[in-house]
């Protein structure tokens, strides 16, 4: 325990009786440069400053908090467990220029979660490199890239996407120098088999898919879709942002895909939100499997390296090694949960999506386009509220805010008018997930103006969206 320092009183007297020096500034700063007059600081006491930071951490909002059912963003509890086993000095405390003999703690978690990715996933080989999602899916573009070039098909430039695709799908794409192509979904709101077949040529590289995809609809031609697109010569890449269904109960690589990449900040519980830490470790099939990133971490008897030796290895595409911390939470996620608790986790995420589902549309007041069965999340839409009201999916956003509970993602995917995207995740409660049905519905229900109106409880009042976006205040003295 820490004791409180006792003094003398001739030295409290003596420490009193000092006069305050005033700095004198360095004579490096220029005179225009020196202030004039002294800092106008609050005179703050300990307790007062401790309530105003305090304050400040319960204006926002988290998992921790409440409900949190970002559709495709999986904001599920992040066991406290592994935040402490990040946080060991033996893994906190290491530099990535160590010698190798000194971090093989660190280098045996890496190589055992790439063999876990790779049981889970069907896929051959991973790299643990690239540090969020979109840049596991630029990193699959490359892959890609320089997989048609070293069978001389360069001209190859075209990617085709499904229009339910997250937007980061065309944005890496693009990015990595291809065209990109929007394939129309069915009304079941699939990929249309047909369309695809009539689209993909010698000239397209790869097909992106989600899978389920972000309707919450699992691509039930996924056997005929690979098959169209292999045939064709190009590659078939899965976005993992959805994995979170499918644990347990189905493997991109037995679905045919030849590039996946993983967000583990999502599907394996680790926290993100707020611009990170994320990771996207990306897997590949064999014949890609010679492509991947350097260093590579190997085993060699009982030791474990960082191996450069892949000569046609694209490189590195990140500085060091990943977001090891990220991977280490994921590493614990994966080794306490097991098999059997990972497929859990998808199956009770299912249910909960559906249990939703079926209770909001009981009430009449959304609608659900496209197939009914749905995955781990499902869009609603406010369309007939829009007509019959003036009320748009914003407004029911805004207003849960005022009923303390965090809106869903609003506004994708985009064939979705006035969508409402809802993911609940397995974590939460029977009981949450009743509260936040009968909070939507009722919003559903309540004075119009009033809604057009909201949030009323927040700190900050609703605000010009477009203004935001376009005319962004990123410095105090804007204000």
């Amino acid at each position: 325990m820490f004791k409180s320092a006792v003094y003398s009183e001739p030295f409290l007297n003596e420490l009193h009786s000092k006069p305050i020096e005033k700095p004198t500034p360095h004579k490096s700063i220029p005179s225009t440069l020196i202030r004039k007059k002294p800092l106008d600081l609050p005179n703050l006491d300990e307790t007062q400053i401790i309530r105003h930071f305090h304050h400040l951490s319960q204006m926002n909002f988290g998992v921790d908090t409440g409900i949190y059912p970002l559709g495709s963003c999986t904001m599920k509890y992040n066991p406290r467990i592994n935040e402490v086993i990040s946080n060991w000095d033996k893994f906190s405390c290491i530099h990535p220029y160590q010698d190798e003999s000194t971090v093989q703690g660190t280098l045996q978690m890496m190589y055992e979660l790439e063999q876990m990715l790779k049981e889970i996933t069907g896929m051959y080989a991973f790299s643990l490199q690239p540090a969020a999602g979109a840049h596991g899916e630029f990193l699959g573009m490359i892959l890609t890239k320089q997989y048609h070039t070293s069978k001389n098909e360069s001209d190859r430039i075209n990617v085709i996407v499904p229009d339910t695709a997250h937007g980061t799908n065309p944005a890496s794409a693009s990015m990595a120098g291809y065209n990109v192509i929007e394939l129309p979904s069915t009304k079941d709101g699939a990929v249309d088999v047909d369309v695809l077949e009539k689209t993909i040529n010698d000239k397209t590289a790869c097909f992106m898919l989600t899978n389920p995809n972000t309707l919450g609809i699992f691509e039930s031609d996924i056997d005929e879709i690979a098959r169209i697109v292999h045939d064709a010569g190009s590659l078939l890449y899965y976005d993992g942002a959805n994995m979170n269904a499918i644990m347990g109960k189905a493997r991109p690589g037995d679905m045919g895909f030849d590039i996946v990449h993983l967000n583990l900040h999502k599907t394996f519980a680790t926290p993100h939100g707020g611009g990170g830490p994320g990771s996207g470790p990306v897997g590949v099939g064999k014949k890609l499997e010679q492509f991947l990133p350097i260093p590579r971490v190997i085993k060699k008897k009982e030791n474990y390296h960082l191996s450069n030796d892949f000569k046609e290895s694209i490189g590195k595409i990140k500085q060091f090694y990943g977001n090891v911390s990220v991977l280490l939470k994921a590493y614990c996620y994966i080794t306490l949960m097991g098999g059997n608790g990972l497929k859990e986790a998808s199956e009770v995420a299912v249910l909960n999506a559906n249990y939703m589902k079926e209770k909001i549309l009981q009430k009449g007041s959304y609608e659900l386009p496209f197939r009914s069965l749905r995955k781990h999340e499902f869009v609603l839409s406010c369309e007939s509220l829009l007509k019959k009201k003036g009320i748009r999916a914003m407004d029911i956003a805004k207003h849960l805010l005022d009923n303390g509970v965090h809106p869903p993602t609003v506004y994708f995917p985009l064939i979705v008018k006035e969508a409402l995207m809802i993911e609940p995740t397995e974590t939460e409660s029977k009981y949450d997930l009743d509260c936040y049905i009968e909070t939507l519905c009722k919003i559903a229900d309540e004075d119009t103006e009033k809604i057009k109106d909201s949030p009323y409880n927040t700190p900050v009042r609703r605000v010009n969206e477009v203004d935001a976006t376009k005319k962004p205040v990123l410095t105090w003295n804007q204000i």
